[in-house]
């Protein structure tokens, strides 16, 4: 590779890191593994070995964690907390001991756990827990005092303890806490379900609110003194035992005199990965001596007598039992593998998607297969490849007929295959869940239980039967009482008042978003005027391309839509015109990008307040973009702002510009 080509690929690898680094540590929301991500980065930190002049001050090499956000109030570490180097195989970790061993002769090395939580310290002045902060960028942290104050396990008294005592630990959720957490998400039908234990981990921390950082039962690893006064302690193993006797939750640890030593125990750590109740994701090597330590010194980034021994995804073998059809409220079919159970990164895994009839053929996968699989982004349960066919396999076929009502299915341009029956039972019920959803009519009460009970005894065929319910017919429904039903046929009158574009978004038409739906009834005024519109007249509202224009018309063009739209008429929805962006207003001619977390207001409000002045809001950043209204976590949109020279403004700065 020549330095042209080089100097390529550090871009895209420096642009990949820094919008992962940013959802992993500022948003809580990885979309890769922790493995991929580091594969990255070792890339990237070859590259610049092998062309210096390529080195930025801010690569992502020289970065460590996230930011500290504007959510709390800022701690600056006197101690920095340093990140680790990353080591993937037996001969990297060789490497790393004959560096330690040409500088320390004799080291003995402290192998423990890597954990996969939030790294924080906590500091105590004369045995009283008076702060606690998150990593951060390592210098400058968020201060979460109050947050780590519910989390029974950390101490909030030591006896005996010394003048000052600063200590590094790793907030963690058990896989206990992890799934009692997500069951009673499903159970109030949350929209934002926990991914991983870590994720929620991070996103229970950094809560406003303590209570709720208190309901969710976190814990901690206490595994390093970050400095102290009033007392001496000379090795890594010395302070561990030390804060063991102070009352600090501390992990198992092994000295090892040897690097053959060291692989052993990282061997044998991962080995037994599925047997704790936490997550990790590696093991880290320290060397315990803290004169030895002083003599190696650290990097700009990273000590050098330590090293990370990242684990590759679990990937394991199971047994595929069967194919399971489901059918989307668009019509699609989609199968879903069902396997022997199988614990993978600390959750039981027993379905996954096969997504549709190309991946299933490109695999060859047959019932009865042994398959490995994975979790995509240690998240998202997937299906790598086939390891052993079945004894007389058969792929497998999709059905000619739907698996919810017997009709005929077909495959369309997008290599989807689709119920051809609108009325489908399957179809019916993904339809009246996004239906009665908030950015759609917004029925509260109207959950995915009530709906199928209402479904199973009769009472809703259609969206407009919803209309013609009645409180006897609620109230008859399980564990319903008399109060809840009046409560929801409010909520049904109510939403006949809602303006037009959430009825259009709420009819589930295919490549029509809520954006898109408020975009035609900007431009046309009544429901009439939309049913009557062709295609080209849809391709004129600006970011309107052919298909979803095409798929407009031939929505509307369907008698089965229009005999729906006449019962809403006579069931006495307004489906009153959306309110007109107003002319001649303070952002008249402008439009926004809304990005992150604002400080007063959600999103939604500013996007409202822009609209209303005569603006228009856009989901995406290009050249054509006035502003980009940044809040915290402003992710890739600003990144891009950045590099196209777009104007970003705060919160304040948009206020400003109203008055």
């Amino acid at each position: 590779m020549d330095i042209s080509q080089a100097k390529i690929r550090v871009e895209e690898l420096t642009k990949t890191l820094e919008y992962h680094n940013n959802l992993y540590y500022n948003q809580d929301a990885p979309e890769i593994s922790d493995f991929e991500y580091d594969k990255m980065l070792r890339e990237l930190e070859n590259l610049e070995e092998e062309f210096p002049s390529l080195k930025k001050a801010d690569s992502p090499t020289n970065k460590v964690g996230g930011s500290a956000g504007e959510k709390f109030s800022q701690v600056v570490h006197a101690v920095p907390m340093e990140s680790l180097h990353d080591s993937f195989s037996d001969d990297e970790l060789r490497d790393f001991d004959r560096k330690v061993r040409e500088v320390s002769p004799d080291v003995k090395y402290v192998v423990e756990p890597k954990f996969d939580g939030l790294s924080v310290s906590c500091e105590y002045q004369n045995g009283v827990f008076v702060r606690g902060s998150t990593r951060g960028d390592g210098v400058t942290g968020e201060d979460v005092t109050e947050n780590l104050m519910t989390i029974k396990s950390l101490p909030k008294r030591i006896p005996n303890a010394p003048e000052y005592l600063e200590v590094r630990g790793e907030v963690y959720m058990s896989f206990q806490s992890f799934e009692a957490l997500v069951k009673r998400q499903e159970e109030n039908e949350e929209k934002n379900i926990a991914k991983n234990p870590r994720n929620a981990a991070a996103g229970s921390l950094r809560q406003k609110n303590a209570k709720i950082t208190a309901e969710r039962n976190l814990d901690i690893f206490v595994f390093n003194i970050q400095q102290a006064r009033g007392i001496t302690i000379n090795s890594h193993v010395q302070g561990l035992d030390y804060l063991s006797e102070l009352g600090f939750p501390t992990s198992f640890y092994k000295v090892c005199s040897t690097v053959d030593e060291v692989i052993e125990e990282i061997q044998r750590i991962g080995d037994n990965r599925g047997s704790y109740d936490y997550a990790i994701d590696g093991a880290v090597v320290k060397v315990d001596d803290f004169e030895q330590r002083t003599l190696l010194g650290s990097t700009a980034k990273y000590p050098k007598w330590a090293e990370a021994y990242k684990y590759p995804p679990e990937e394991k073998p199971t047994k595929l039992i069967d194919v399971e059809i489901n059918v989307g409220r668009t019509g699609v079919l989609t199968p879903v593998g069902i396997f022997e159970p199988v614990l993978l990164a600390g959750t039981t895994v027993s379905r996954a998607t096969l997504h549709n009839k190309d991946f299933i053929e490109e695999k060859g996968i047959c019932v009865g297969d042994t398959v490995i699989i994975r979790k995509a982004g240690e998240i998202i349960p997937e299906v790598l490849s086939v390891k052993q066919h079945a004894e007389n396999a058969v792929p497998f076929e999709f059905p000619k007929l739907c698996p919810s009502c017997g009709s005929p299915v077909t495959q369309d341009d997008e290599a989807a295959i689709r119920c051809t029956n609108t009325e489908c039972p399957a179809q019916l019920m993904r339809h009246l869940i996004h239906f009665v959803s908030r950015d759609a009519m917004d029925i509260d009460g109207l959950g995915p239980a009530v709906l199928e009970q209402l479904a199973e005894q009769g009472l809703v065929k259609t969206p407009a039967d919803l209309y013609r319910l009645k409180a006897e017919d609620i109230s008859s429904l399980d564990r319903k009482a008399e109060k809840s039903a009046n409560n929801l046929i409010s909520a049904v009158e109510k939403s006949k008042h809602n303006e037009l574009y959430r009825l259009i978004f709420a009819l589930g038409i295919r490549n029509i978003g809520l954006k898109a739906a408020k975009l035609i009834c900007e431009n046309f005024v009544t429901i009439d005027d939309i049913m009557s519109a062709k295609a080209e007249d849809f391709e004129k509202i600006e970011g309107f391309g052919k298909i979803m224009a095409q798929s407009l018309e031939d929505y509307f063009s369907l008698d089965g839509t229009s005999d729906l739209i006449s019962q809403f008429k006579e069931l006495g929805l307004d489906m009153k015109p959306s309110e007109q962006r107003k002319k001649g207003g303070a952002f008249e001619g402008m439009t926004f990008v809304l990005t992150g977390t604002l400080p007063t207001m959600k999103r939604s409000e500013a996007g409202k307040i822009i609209e209303e002045n005569g603006g228009k809001t856009s989901s995406s950043v290009s050249k054509k973009t006035t502003y980009v209204l940044a809040g915290e976590d402003a992710g890739s949109k600003l990144t891009k702002a950045q590099t196209l020279g777009i104007n970003i403004i705060s919160e304040q700065e948009f206020l400003d510009m109203l008055k």
